[in-house]
């Protein structure tokens, strides 16, 4: 029999990247005994390489452990470890959705940061009951009393009560597991209804097919049990029901309010959609859950492989890769220089760079991105809009009345100190100043800014103008009509479809020369001279030439008369321009990618 409603707590942890959600999680598994002393390891959640070399939370990852409270009942505690980065705030809001409380853990030396606000207004989006966790309280830089002020002021959480721990020592952490069972609310469900689970998750396992994890709401899951995925259509055999604690653990059934994972030899991962009720197929439930918002790309980019034979495996990848990562959107593209790919629709940049990273490793793939862009809209001449997920899809600039961007409304938290240089950063990315507030020595600013101008490298930029202590949050802000134009690079005359943008007019120039001198540096020099050139039309708005490599044609004269030489060095000349005339240039994979790396795009 499953446990008692009244002794299940299912909650998420949230905090700013680096808040240390991860390192709590440790301690509340090792202090539950989810994992024996000599099992233990640093961020034992972060299972996947990337995570652990990275240092951040990718995916949000589900624990079951047992906690004896005071009070002598053993409470079950369903725990989420969330991403703290904006890129990932999709998995945040489905964990959220999951639980019925939240951890809200705020790092005693840093204070709030923007992306503590963002996801605390998801859990109170999804009416959670939160308790305010001051985090390591075992650093000389600790300031608790600053930290809950903050909480107070910006937030506007009474932090009066806020348990005050450290993470890494394990100070407080039995304050904070009673706060968790004392303060937290129990899951609602009704043991006799009939069976309505949650797919909170899933992802492709070798043996055993798609893994998903589900969140019980009413009835039981059981091993054998014929289930039906209602949006889906499917129905299929449960073949295993289990827990994570973190280990894998096994069981005959799950009941409501309880969180675990099932497989059912699904093979086809288009059967298992995020958000989907899963219900048994002789006594369905009547009406479905109503599942989770879709995630809203905002940053596109196309991925292809650098070996053309690779390409089936690049479908199969991506398709494993976004059973696993439902904010990844993908459709098929083919390019005149690299032949057949996939558009892919990211939430950020650094979720476009982890897409590509865990394709290269987890399935052994050789890819080449194009530029990171974003959706414009066209308003036709005609009176049609259309949506532009491609600059090389642009079409004829005769026909177009005008182009509308994407803006983002950034929230931005910076010691005053550092508030010029952000201000001047803003300005140079055409923001737009919307709010301007203190609390403390610290400065909140609210600016919107043109999508199209953060992807390149405003973060990096923030980070390094600020010392790393600024932190970045945005949401989508509408579209503006504004000064835009497409922007090919030519490369011996010939249009390189990969490194075709939109750009805004007054920085095309700029943009366009910074290229043209990138791709200088980075594509070998061939046996005829090159000329690289960035064009608007037909108009070429910025230009370099790379010299050709020369065979010393006169290494066998010794001597004789001087004509001799000029002789075989016209004949050379002759021989260039006809090489040039029907020459093709070869550019490296590597070019692509290094030449989208600019510093400063001003």
């Amino acid at each position: 029999m499953a446990k008692p409603l009244s002794e299940i707590r299912n909650f998420a942890i949230i905090a700013h990247i680096d808040h240390g959600k991860s390192t709590l999680a440790d301690r509340l598994i090792q202090t539950c005994g989810g994992l024996e002393d000599r099992e233990m390891q640093e961020q034992v959640l972060d299972n996947m390489e990337i995570e652990r070399e990275r240092g951040i939370t990718i995916k949000a990852q589900t624990v079951r452990l047992n906690y004896k409270a005071k009070d002598g009942v053993t409470y079950q505690l369903n725990l989420m470890d969330t991403p703290g980065h904006v890129d990932f705030s999709y998995e945040v809001s489905r964990s959220l959705a999951s639980c019925e409380g939240s951890l809200l853990v705020v790092d005693s030396t840093q204070g709030v940061e923007a992306q503590t606000l963002a996801n605390v207004y998801q859990a109170i989006d999804n009416n959670h009951e939160i308790i305010p966790v001051v985090n390591k309280i075992d650093l000389p830089a600790a300031d608790i009393d600053k930290a809950k002020d903050q909480i107070e002021d910006v937030i506007g959480l009474d932090a009066s009560d806020a348990v005050a721990v450290s993470g890494k020592t394990g100070i407080n952490i039995d304050d904070l597991l009673e706060a968790i069972v004392t303060r937290l609310p129990s899951p609602q469900g009704d043991e006799t209804a009939p069976t309505k689970a949650l797919l909170v998750d899933s992802w492709y396992d070798a043996y055993l097919g798609v893994v998903i994890l589900v969140r019980v709401i009413d009835g039981y899951l059981r091993k054998g049990q014929k289930i039906k995925f209602m949006k889906a259509g499917v129905t299929r055999d449960i073949d295993r029901v289990g827990i994570f604690t973190p280990k894998h653990v096994m069981l005959d059934a799950l009941g409501p309010g309880e969180m675990g994972f099932i497989t059912a030899s699904i093979k086809d991962i288009t059967e298992t959609q995020i958000g989907d009720t899963i219900t048994d197929e002789k006594t369905p439930t009547a009406e479905p859950l109503p599942g989770f918002h879709p995630s809203v790309p905002m940053v596109f980019c196309s991925l292809f492989p650098v070996d053309a034979s690779e390409f089936e495996k690049l479908r199969d990848s991506l398709g494993k890769l976004a059973l696993n990562d439902s904010s990844l959107h993908y459709e098929m593209e083919s390019s005149q220089a690299l032949g057949l790919g996939f558009r892919c629709g990211f939430l950020g940049l650094l979720h476009m760079e982890i897409i590509q990273e865990r394709l290269e490793r987890e399935f052994d793939l050789d890819l080449i991105p194009t530029a990171p862009s974003v959706v414009y809209r066209i308003n036709m001449t005609n009176g049609n809009q259309i949506e532009l997920y491609n600059p090389v899809d642009m079409p004829d600039i005769v026909k177009v009345k005008s182009i509308e961007e994407p803006w983002i409304k950034a929230t931005i938290l910076v010691p005053d100190e550092y508030l010029g240089g952000l201000l001047q950063l803003c300005q140079e990315r055409r923001g737009v100043q919307v709010d301007l507030t203190y609390a403390g020595n610290r400065a909140m600013l609210v600016y919107r800014l043109p999508l199209n101008e953060v992807v390149f490298d405003f973060y990096d930029r923030l980070k390094s103008i600020s010392r790393g202590y600024a932190s970045f949050d945005y949401q989508l802000d509408g579209y503006d009509e504004n000064d835009l134009v497409k922007m090919e690079i030519r490369v011996n005359g010939e249009p390189v479809d990969a490194l075709a943008m939109i750009v805004h007019k007054d920085f095309a120039e700029s943009r366009g020369r910074q290229l043209c001198e990138r791709l200088k540096e980075l594509i070998p020099r061939q046996m005829f001279k090159i000329a690289i050139q960035a064009a608007i039309g037909g108009k070429i708005i910025a230009a370099e030439h790379l010299s050709a490599l020369r065979k010393d044609v006169t290494a066998k004269c010794y001597g004789g008369d001087v004509s001799r030489k000029r002789k075989l060095l016209e004949k050379q000349k002759k021989g260039k321009k006809k090489m040039r005339q029907y020459g093709n240039v070869e550019i490296p994979q590597s070019a692509f990618i290094n030449a989208l790396k600019m510093g400063d795009n001003k």
